[in-house]
């Protein structure tokens, strides 16, 4: 990879500057503490080059550099520079001197980006491949700081990050996503928030299965500092049209509106909003951005800009996003039909008692549209018996696939094809008593040839033995 990266700069497009500038005070504090601390070390260098583990030229310049306050070396020999710090990093065992290192690389790149080139230019073969090797460390702080550097090595440069570096390198940040109760996680996003810039680092991030990756820590409510900065990188993803129109097949929209409806900090607020504008504006097919108006609808998204609008934040961004959400989403109630509503409701997964399921009429009318793409919603319907664990969701799916069947004549064998009636069969055993009698509902339909006439035939009964009833009353 040579050709040079598109980026998407914050400091270009976005409209919450100040705080992309304050998340990346907060993002680095553990890694800039710690780093603060190092600073004050005093690395005998002397030690090193009389056990031959650095060489004569390597200790000049390092001493130089750190103990004589010629901070202009780099500019001056860049060259040196490179090979130096490439030595030290590959030679030097010892933990604390790694880190110390590390520190001054760090100090040099944030004086000036430009000085990315002294190592990315440097004369070494695979300049990535002493950094990469300090991932597998044991040591923390190393592993972070290194990190960090990279990030900065593969975004500040014109010349793209190699494709098999770059997997490696974005699946060990996925990996650190992952790792519970890491102290360094906001270090981990922030690399991320740099790297998702890039248009060609967007999509290798997803071949490492890193947007489920992000969503599923978003799902798990971590604390609103990760939130915003995970949010961050689902925002800046979705600058690609590609990417935007995926995002959903990831639950993006019900997780991030869970996340809208319990932000209780301004920026996270301000984040999830434009990350929904994203997903309207950007996509280049228009059927996809309906589905993604109509998906947070049903999220519930609308009550959230109407609270939001109430308050009337004094953030202009806020209040734009929150009128023109307003404006596509209710445009897009409008050019609902019921089974719009239905399919967009069964694709989220968040099933309840909206009108459309106890609607006959809906029913007649659209029970054999749940065969179309593929059976797509009734194999929903089947995967949420399966796996929701909300009564409600279950309650509802078995009713649902009962209608199903009551209204569509081979319904039964479809649905028993689909493995239905085994798991409504097993829910007739749930330890709620709503599940329970919605599956025996369901149970009762998938049984028997022709419901309306078994429904005649119980109600028959029932007048039957309330008139027997009678008679002998009437007798006594």
């Amino acid at each position: 990879m040579d050709s040079k990266p598109k980026e998407t700069d914050p400091e270009k497009y976005n409209p919450f500057k100040e705080y992309v500038r304050e998340d990346m005070i907060a993002a680095t504090s553990v890694l800039q503490i710690r780093a603060s601390e190092i600073r004050q070390s005093q690395i005998k260098w002397q030690s090193y080059l009389q056990s031959q583990m650095i060489t004569q030229r390597d200790h000049d310049f390092i001493v130089n550099l750190d103990q004589r306050g010629q901070k202009d070396l780099p500019d001056k020999n860049p060259e040196a520079c490179a090979e130096v710090f490439l030595n030290l990093i590959t030679h030097i065992s010892k933990d604390n001197t790694i880190q110390y290192v590390l520190v001054l690389i760090d100090d040099i790149l944030s004086e000036d980006k430009s000085r990315v080139k002294i190592f990315r230019n440097a004369k070494h073969g695979n300049v990535w491949q002493p950094f990469l090797s300090l991932l597998n460390r044991q040591d923390e702080f190393v592993q972070h700081m290194t990190a960090r550097i990279i990030a900065k090595l593969a975004c500040w440069h014109p010349q793209l990050m190699d494709k098999s570096d770059l997997h490696f390198y974005l699946s060990w940040l996925k990996d650190q996503l992952k790792m519970n109760n890491n102290d360094y996680i906001q270090s981990v996003a922030r690399c991320l928030q740099m790297m998702l810039r890039i248009d060609e680092y967007r999509f290798a991030f997803l071949s490492v299965d890193g947007i489920s990756t992000l969503l599923s820590i978003l799902a798990s409510r971590v604390n609103f500092q990760v939130q915003y900065q995970l949010v961050f990188c689902l925002w800046v993803l979705t600058f690609n049209p590609l990417l935007a129109e995926k995002m959903n097949k990831f639950n993006a929209i019900p997780i991030l509106a869970d996340i809208l409806s319990d932000s209780v900090k301004e920026k996270v607020t301000r984040i999830v909003l434009a990350v929904f504008r994203n997903l309207i504006e950007k996509p280049e097919d228009q059927q996809v951005a309906k589905e993604h108006c109509i998906a947070m609808v049903q999220c519930k998204v609308l009550k959230q800009l109407s609270i939001l609008e109430q308050k009337r934040s004094d953030d202009e961004d806020i209040m734009n996003d929150v009128d023109y959400l307003n404006e596509r989403l209710q445009a897009s109630v409008q050019d609902l039909s019921s089974f719009d509503q239905y399919a967009t409701e069964v694709k989220s997964g968040r099933l309840e008692w909206s009108p459309v399921h106890k609607s006959a009429k809906f029913w007649r009318e659209n029970a054999a549209r749940l065969n179309e793409r593929g059976q797509e919603l009734l194999r929903t319907l089947v995967h949420l018996l399966e796996k929701s664990r909300d009564p409600v969701v279950l309650a509802v799916a078995c009713y649902d696939v009962g209608e199903y069947v009551r209204h569509y004549p081979r319904g039964k064998h479809i649905i028993e094809q689909l493995g239905g009636k085994q798991r409504v069969m097993y829910l007739l055993s749930h330890e709620d008593p709503n599940v329970r009698y919605e599956a025996l509902l369901a149970v009762q339909k998938l049984m028997v040839h022709n419901w309306e006439y078994l429904g005649k035939q119980l109600e028959k009964e029932q007048i039957d033995k309330q008139a027997g009833g009678t008679a002998v009353g009437a007798k006594a």
